[in-house]
């Protein structure tokens, strides 16, 4: 399961068509609740794009639509209500994420600093209890954030992140950013159950087949430790998502991967198609 609420649709064409018409339009007015299910369950995919009436947000709750999340303190609860595309299906039911520790780490993924990212739980625990599909489980979880001042199309030209779970607890992520203009930036980090973290040497990186989309992925491996494509969970003209085995820091791991390929995202192809995924209500 993937969830990521969005304030300020980073791949929303209402977005961009927004701010091409107003530079100054507010994310506020495009919000959305993202909802990936995988597995015996069936696959389900909701993405509907709201509206700023649609949003309430405070310290400890952001609601949009008929969803919301609330941080109770020691928890965080996710009550959903959305429909998935293209066949509308209800995805109703609740996900609660309980960190091991909190993480306090932020960093740029860019040379100019406008775009951040931070784990806030990256060792958690999940309890996943769905009325629509009648679905529940409990395992492993991890919880972070982005944020940014501008369009990603603006600094970047594509990227790979991955995240792995450790034998000792600790969870492994490596960002390898290619900038538009700069050099590359990687950030590789391993975050402690209590919430601390120290950064690592990341391992040289390996060419992955290419996707039905035909998109260009790599993973760092360690050498002689070969990168292998377990599962393909998502294959979109812009973006996919993997399952990997792959070796990090002396171990042999299996890893969540996602490549993003940036000039696909804003291609007028690409925005024409994507209301079929992502359709917008008030």
């Amino acid at each position: 399961m993937s969830l990521i609420a969005f304030v300020g649709s980073v791949f929303s064409p209402y977005y961009a068509w927004a701010l091409a018409r107003n530079p100054a339009t507010e994310a506020e007015n495009h919000v959305a609740i993202n909802v990936a299910l995988y597995g015996a369950q069936g696959r389900r995919w909701t993405m509907t794009e709201r509206s700023k009436a649609s949003l309430r947000r405070s310290a400890t709750e952001l609601a949009i639509g008929p969803s919301r999340l609330h941080w109770d303190g020691q928890s965080l609860l996710i009550e959903l209500d959305e429909i998935s595309v293209p066949l509308p299906q209800r995805v109703r039911g609740r996900v609660r994420v309980w960190p091991r520790g909190l993480a306090n780490f932020v960093t740029a993924l860019d040379d100019g600093g406008r775009h951040r990212w931070g784990p806030i739980a990256p060792c958690a625990r999940v309890e996943v209890e769905l009325d629509k599909p009648g679905a529940s489980w409990a395992g492993e979880a991890y919880l972070d954030s982005n944020e940014g001042d501008e369009p990603i199309d603006r600094p970047f030209t594509e990227w790979d992140w991955s995240r792995a779970g450790m034998k000792d607890g600790s969870t492994a992520v490596i960002y390898d950013v290619r900038q538009k203009n700069g050099r590359d930036r990687v950030v590789s980090r391993r975050f402690m159950p209590d919430g601390s973290s120290e950064a690592f040497s990341p391992p040289p990186r390996q060419p992955l087949p290419r996707t039905a989309w035909r998109i260009n992925r790599t993973m760092r491996t360690d050498p002689y430790e070969p990168a292998l494509v377990e599962q393909t969970l998502e294959d979109t003209p812009f973006y996919v998502r993997s399952v990997l085995q792959s070796g990090l820091l002396g171990e042999r791991v299996t890893s969540v991967h996602e490549t993003l390929n940036v000039p696909r995202v804003v291609a007028r192809s690409t925005r024409l198609m994507l209301p079929w995924r992502m359709p917008r209500v008030r």
